[in-house]
């Protein structure tokens, strides 16, 4: 099993920070609903908390509260940017420290917590608009570029 104890403090702080970017790239994909969607990505934290025992690695990173990434992006499109960029190498330095089950389970957790946030707050009728799902598509197909 990989923990905490297996990274440096950069590689720590690189694997969690990735999960709230990929929230942000949600949150700003599409305007308004900030504050619910900031809940949810919260409560995102909680339910995995909640599945205690699973993976003693995510349990770490789910522990500990969601760092965010505190590079100050100047648009959307810059964190977008930075942010898959984040995700690759997090899911990248992973794959060469934890096992294969432990890299899928933090993309799940990733993943799921992108859906949270989106469908926190309902735009023109969807749960999800266009925008967040594409930002989400952005975010899977990232966390999958390093296999």
């Amino acid at each position: 099993m990989t923990t905490k104890s297996d990274f440096s403090d950069e590689e720590w702080t690189l694997i969690l920070e990735a999960p709230p970017t990929a929230g942000m790239i949600v949150v700003t994909a599409q305007r308004g609903g900030s504050f619910r969607e900031s809940i949810a990505m919260a409560k995102a934290y909680v339910e995995a908390r909640q599945q205690h025992g699973e993976s003693e690695l995510l349990d770490e990173i789910v522990a500990a509260k969601p760092e965010r990434d505190h590079a100050h992006y100047h648009s959307p499109e810059e964190l977008q940017q930075h942010g898959l960029q984040h995700l690759r190498d997090s899911v990248a330095l992973l794959e060469r420290k934890a096992t294969a089950e432990e890299v899928d389970e933090y993309r799940h957790f990733v993943v799921n917590l992108a859906h949270k946030v989106a469908s926190a707050h309902r735009e023109h009728g969807q749960d999800i608009s266009e925008s967040e799902q594409a930002a989400i598509n952005g975010i899977t197909a990232a966390l999958h570029a390093a296999a």
